[in-house]
């Protein structure tokens, strides 16, 4: 019996509100945009930032991926979560 693939992935971490706030959103708009799980919504919004970034930092075009396990794992810290700009 073939091994299933598994999905290379990670989990994004919300504070409870803004958690709250995504899951008001994909219950209120999510299945009109086309997304058909709340994970479908972080993805499309998640892509949409890559794109943006890729044309500000990157002249539009895709970086060479990152490898699994090579980022810095877990929440952020108090003092990185003072300093960040959710808003913006």
């Amino acid at each position: 019996m073939a091994r299933e693939k598994k999905i290379p992935a990670f989990t994004p971490y919300f504070m409870e509100d803004q958690a709250g706030q995504v899951r008001a959103a994909f219950k209120a708009a999510g299945l009109e945009e086309g997304d058909a799980s709340v994970s479908d919504f972080i993805v499309r919004a998640t892509m949409r930032e890559v794109k943006r970034l890729q044309r500000k930092y990157n002249g539009g075009k895709a970086w060479p991926p990152v490898k699994a396990g090579e980022l810095r794992r877990g929440q952020r810290t108090m003092a990185e979560l003072q300093h960040r700009n959710e808003e913006a």
